[in-house]
């Protein structure tokens, strides 16, 4: 297979497979199955694609392929119901027009999500679910995401599956009276899609635009569906000062240029008024209810002090550090501590910010990430302790499994020699 159509075939899967997985889930009303017919007509284009070239519609290609497994297997199933025989029929005559299908595939991916996050799966579940059919993550790069074993994270996936199939849940987006015991997960999961996009967990590529920006529409799809809702706002706001740099954050290689390198005049400032707007919103519905910032509104208001500042200098330090406070109190969370350290840095300087740290690490937090030594090592050679921000700096890179983060690592490992 040549390098081209595979890069094809990876594209195509990257921007369609939520589309695709979505279609299957209603057509055959069972997510599991819907995921496992996307996959085996993935195996059917690699086989196919090299010797017949890419169709003109591959997306569309490959949603039929499946269809026409579904087919197959209700056929050959001794326990084939009438309503099953009579869909059958239909989606035979859709295949022999050769037509993608028609549904609103935007209002099914927003189902796939909801489905996925029904609350007969426990949140772990529902994330690595959601992930994986919505993502189209590996199992690989949720483990990562999640720190988990990539054991443990497939074995999630597989018993989600089967307790959905088993617990009949309608591919649907519930009634506005299960809306709120779903809601959560469901922000928490397109973040984590969006995050996927922003800093990918692997790859030779520092960013995936196209990952986080369908997590973005997303977010707009649900505040309009919800418009009193503050942490939907609130997760917009966030997505869209966070969106707002991708111009500046890689070179015309695709190298990483970090925050403190960054050419803020690159920065989509309409984008930037937009999630600033957001915010306004959140905090309004939030005033209305007299509950205060949630966790994505407090990650967007720290977002708005990066994005309204000039430069990294002239950044509210203080405001971040108080904002991270805020946050660690209502969401408690290791990463959430490392970044007020590196608030506090900035804020108070290294030596004060090293012992947040040190903290997380003597309690075994994080292990497994390239999170704290990445940390660790920018705060130890802002101390002049180059040869120990030299070790940290190597570990952070040996623990990454994205080829550009490594050799950012590695560039300041070097750079402590």
């Amino acid at each position: 297979m040549s390098a081209e159509i595979q890069r094809t075939i990876d594209a195509v899967w990257r921007i369609e497979s939520a589309r695709i997985v979505a279609t299957l889930a209603k057509v055959t009303g069972d997510v599991g199955l819907a995921e496992d017919l996307a996959q085996e007509a993935l195996v059917e284009a690699l086989e196919q694609w090299p010797e017949a070239g890419v169709p003109r519609n591959p997306g569309a290609w490959l949603t039929l392929v499946a269809k026409r497994r579904a087919i197959d297997g209700w056929r050959r199933s001794a326990r084939l119901h009438e309503r099953e025989r009579l869909l059958a029929a239909d989606l035979a005559i859709d295949l022999a027009t050769d037509q993608p299908d028609p549904e609103p595939i935007d209002d099914d991916v927003l189902r796939l999500i909801f489905t996925a996050c029904h609350p007969v799966l426990a949140r772990p579940a529902q994330v690595a679910m959601t992930l994986r059919v919505v993502a189209g993550l590996t199992t690989d790069e949720i483990a990562r995401m999640t720190f988990e074993p990539v054991a443990t994270v497939q074995a999630r996936i597989t018993r989600a599956k089967k307790t959905l199939a088993a617990a009949n849940v309608p591919f649907e987006t519930p009634p506005a009276n299960e809306w709120a015991e779903r809601l959560s997960g469901v922000l928490g999961v397109i973040y984590l899609i969006f995050t996927e996009g922003y800093v990918a967990t692997g790859g030779d590529r520092w960013v995936r635009e196209d990952v986080a920006h369908e997590a973005l529409r997303l977010g707009r799809q649900l505040a309009a569906l919800l418009p009193q809702e503050p942490e939907v706002h609130g997760l917009v706001a966030l997505m869209e000062l966070q969106a707002s740099r991708f111009r500046a954050r890689t070179a015309p290689d695709g190298s990483p240029i970090l925050l403190d390198d960054q050419d803020r005049s690159r920065w989509d400032h309409p984008q930037i008024r937009r999630g600033i707007i957001a915010l306004d919103r959140a905090d309004a519905c939030a005033g209305s209810r007299l509950t205060g910032r949630g966790s994505f509104a407090l990650q967007a208001a720290i977002a708005r002090e990066h994005s309204v500042a000039p430069s990294v200098a002239a950044t509210d330090w203080e405001a971040i550090v108080i904002l991270y406070e805020a946050l660690g109190r209502i969401a408690p969370n290791p990463v959430v501590e490392l970044n007020r350290a590196v608030a506090v840095s900035m804020a108070e300087g290294p030596a004060t910010a090293l012992l947040i740290v040190d903290r997380l690490a003597s309690a075994g937090q994080l292990r497994g990430s390239h999170l704290l030594p990445s940390v660790r090592g920018e705060l130890l050679s802002r101390l002049e302790r180059r040869e120990e921000a030299r070790v940290e700096f190597l570990a952070a890179a040996a623990l990454t499994s994205n080829e550009r983060q490594r050799a950012v690592l590695q560039d300041k490992a070097d750079a402590n020699r």
